[in-house]
């Protein structure tokens, strides 16, 4: 199991970033997430792997003036 945002997801293997919002029928334009205490960049997401047990941080855009 990995958690989303204090929200528990199934994890399989080989799963990446692309991958985990897909499952989740999530289709927000997340920049960026974090797993753990590391930041991974939208055009990273489909190479990025996702491990068991993560703590994963969808970061939404915030635009502001």
């Amino acid at each position: 199991m990995i958690e989303v945002n204090d929200r528990k997801v199934a994890w399989r293997e080989g799963m990446t970033v692309s991958d985990l919002l897909a499952e989740m029928e999530d289709s927000h334009p997340y920049p960026v997430v974090r797993i753990g205490d590391k930041y991974v960049s939208r055009p990273n997401f489909d190479k990025t792997p996702v491990p068991d047990n993560s703590q994963v941080f969808l970061i939404p855009m915030i635009a502001g003036g």
